[in-house]
């Protein structure tokens, strides 16, 4: 398993790589076949105060790829609501490939 972080007009520093991997371990215990995690960081405009933007690809064996975008004006805010919707996707995925009650 895999974990990028990108930047995009963006320089990610240590800091902001280590604080993404952390938070992107969440993911992981929804999905024992998880191959990928991909953060792209994007800065939207380029002036020094601007809002950022936050994608994550979780890319999971024979399912198609779980993607959560996020907007803030903080980076680290963005990072977290982006991951926290993509636990959520994965979350619910999971629900529904369990077997329900059997009716009959």
């Amino acid at each position: 398993m895999r974990i990028d972080v990108v930047g995009r007009n963006i320089e990610v520093t240590g800091a902001i790589k280590e604080f993404a991997e952390s938070k992107v371990q969440k993911v992981l215990k929804f999905n024992d076949r998880i191959m990928l995690i991909a953060v792209t960081l994007v800065k939207d405009d380029h002036h020094a105060h601007g809002t950022f933007g936050v994608e994550l690809r979780v890319d999971v064996e024979h399912r198609e790829s779980f993607v959560s975008n996020a907007h803030a004006n903080d980076l680290y805010a963005a990072i977290d609501d982006a991951v926290h919707k993509g636990v959520r996707q994965l979350h619910e995925d999971k629900e529904k490939r369990k077997p329900g009650p059997h009716r009959g």
